[in-house]
């Protein structure tokens, strides 16, 4: 007997890739559980699959950072108490991202690469030890929400928040409706797809001189780099990103805040027109501002 559970969670999350850098993503999960029924004629209660499956994703996935743990280019240094793990990487191109961050703020994924099916079996791993006697397996099914239009990926931290989101590197997989003059315009859509194309969106006064720093790591050319950091209730994060990988705002950069900021932008863009702006943050959530 199978038994299904269709969008079961969304994840919120970066990673790390040899040839695109940070990369912001989000991935609905579908689950199958393969078993006997128990004794309430079930292989198990929904209520219980939704609440303590998406608790474990949650847990181990959801607004974190995944670090192909197996890749070449990847360094991973444990601090001494260990409640701080720094990260470098470096890119295909030479670009070096480098993190000192809470331990849970990462998942390591044991794979060259981060992709559906290493984050498929890692979480699939995980799962397997909490699973009641009579499910014999566990099919994860990773997908991406279908978007016609363009999209971007983006990566952000925010410090004030009391939750996960104060992780300093995770993301998401967003699209964006802008409207000019009550039509929808392809033309705006495409170019913020490209200016945010696997961005990070950063903070001003998150921005540290180099000097003031707690990574280890160093570069060849510093002037290249933005360093940011800032001190949260989970601890203490920072991260060395390319001025290339990065847009740098005056405001924090909840979806609130981009939303606000885009229509900023189109504004100077098209000063005589109607604007409106629908930023989402990952699946099926946002903001929306509007003339």
């Amino acid at each position: 007997m199978q038994l299904f559970v269709n969008d079961l969670t969304v994840m919120d999350f970066s990673y790390l890739c040899h040839e695109r850098g940070m990369v912001g993503e989000s991935w609905i999960v579908d689950v199958i559980l393969d078993g006997d029924l128990n004794e309430e004629s079930m292989v198990q209660d929904f209520g219980k699959v939704k609440k303590n499956l998406k608790r474990l994703i949650d847990d181990y996935v959801d607004h974190k950072l995944l670090v192909p743990a197996e890749h070449p280019a990847s360094v991973v240094i444990n601090g001494h108490d260990e409640t701080e793990v720094e990260v470098r990487f470096q890119c295909a191109d030479h670009r070096q991202l480098m993190l000192r961050c809470p331990a849970e703020a990462y998942a390591f994924i044991y794979s060259d690469a981060v992709t559906k099916t290493s984050v498929g079996d890692y979480l699939k791993e995980i799962i397997a030890t909490h699973l009641p006697d009579n499910v014999d397996n566990i099919t994860l099914n990773l997908r991406t929400e279908v978007i016609d239009v363009p999209y971007y990926h983006y990566t952000h931290g925010l410090k004030k928040h009391d939750g996960n989101c104060q992780r300093i590197a995770h993301g998401h997989r967003s699209r964006i409706d802008l409207f000019v003059d009550d039509k929808l315009c392809q033309e705006s859509q495409l170019y913020w797809a490209t200016r945010w194309q696997d961005i990070y969106i950063a903070t001003q006064e998150d921005v540290l001189e180099f000097s003031q720093r707690r990574i280890t790591g160093q570069l060849d050319n510093e002037d290249e780099y933005w360093c940011f950091g800032y001190e949260s209730s989970q601890g203490y994060f920072e991260l060395i990103m390319p001025k290339s990988d990065c847009e740098v705002i005056t405001t924090d950069s909840t979806v609130e805040c981009l939303a606000q900021y885009v229509f900023e932008q189109q504004k100077q863009r098209f000063p005589n027109q109607k604007i409106k702006v629908i930023a989402y943050e990952g699946v099926g959530k946002g903001a929306m501002v509007a003339d």
